[in-house]
């Protein structure tokens, strides 16, 4: 019979053992003691290799939206997620014309980039 989650977490954190091979069994005591206040996030990795991130997750950013675009890092077998911000075209062209450059500007400069020595 297989344990739920939860089971396991509560069961740990009353003191139990869980059987070997339980990916669970070597999480740090101090995670245990917080359990009920602050229980574990997992996030799950579909068929797809999409993920799927925890909702509290996302709201503890405190960010409103939430990011749709993530930073990837792998650090000693760890995956960090840090929030991108990836500008929009028309975000972009606020900011052109911001700086007063048309887009005549912008097609003379991809003409002289392309040009070939």
């Amino acid at each position: 019979m297989t344990l739920t989650r939860q089971h396991n977490m509560q069961h740990l954190a009353h003191g139990g053992v869980l059987a070997a091979g339980n990916v669970r069994a070597a999480m740090p005591l101090a995670a245990f003691a917080l359990f009920p206040h602050f229980p574990p996030m997992l996030a799950k990795l579909t068929a797809k290799n999409q993920l799927t991130l925890p909702k509290r997750a996302l709201e503890s950013l405190g960010l409103d939206p939430p990011p749709e675009y993530f930073d990837v890092e792998i650090d000693d077998g760890r995956i960090i997620l840090t929030p991108a911000r990836v500008g929009s075209s028309e975000a972009v062209r606020r900011k052109l014309a911001e700086l007063g450059i048309t887009d005549a500007d912008v097609a003379d400069a991809v003409s002289w980039a392309r040009r070939r020595p």
